[in-house]
């Protein structure tokens, strides 16, 4: 979901376990330069451009499949980490070690209006916004039930109640531990 730790997470794993880290979003914006648009910062995706391009992303599902196949090939090649809203449904069982972060959408929008300094009221509108828009979305697609089915999943950690220090402390630990 957005603004619940995934980016803060990836990139702690990442560097720990000195793995590269990608993310959907960083391809789909790849995408969004090849089309003339200009993005900047992490809070791009909730401003005008971002939100111009979404709205172009939305009427046309090759965008989505272009990144999940990207992503695809990327986690094949091993080493990686990656967050995904899609992936972790897309990748066969036991191919990866997959982590749902779940947050209330209070939490994630103070989250938000914390890290993109804007008024909690506009996070809480645009948290609620995008999680609508993602589970239709890729109920759509690939009939995902999207922060419903959680079957798939090796580890939840409610992020709620964790510092960004904790919810690093907790994946990190659990990753140290697999037997792989």
């Amino acid at each position: 979901m957005p603004a619940v730790g995934k980016t803060t997470v990836a990139r702690a794993i990442a560097g720990r376990f000195n793995l590269k880290q990608y993310s959907g979003g960083d391809i789909l914006k790849e995408m969004a330069v090849a089309r003339g648009y200009v993005t900047s910062g992490n809070d791009w995706w909730d401003r005008d451009e971002g939100i111009k391009f979404l709205s172009e992303r939305k009427s046309n599902t090759d965008f989505d499949r272009e990144v999940d196949e990207r992503l695809l090939k990327v986690a094949r090649s091993g080493g990686v980490v990656i967050t995904s809203y899609t992936l972790p449904w897309l990748a066969g069982p036991g191919d990866a070690l997959k982590f749902w972060l779940k947050g209330s959408r209070e939490n994630r929008a103070k989250r938000m209006s914390s890290r993109d300094s804007i008024p909690y009221e506009e996070a809480l509108r645009i948290v609620s916004m995008r999680d609508e828009e993602n589970k239709n979305l890729y109920m759509k697609l690939y009939g995902i039930k999207f922060g419903e089915d959680l079957s798939i999943f090796d580890y939840m950690i409610n992020t709620d109640h964790l510092s960004a220090e904790g919810m690093v402390d907790v994946a990190t630990t659990i990753v140290k531990n697999i037997a792989l």
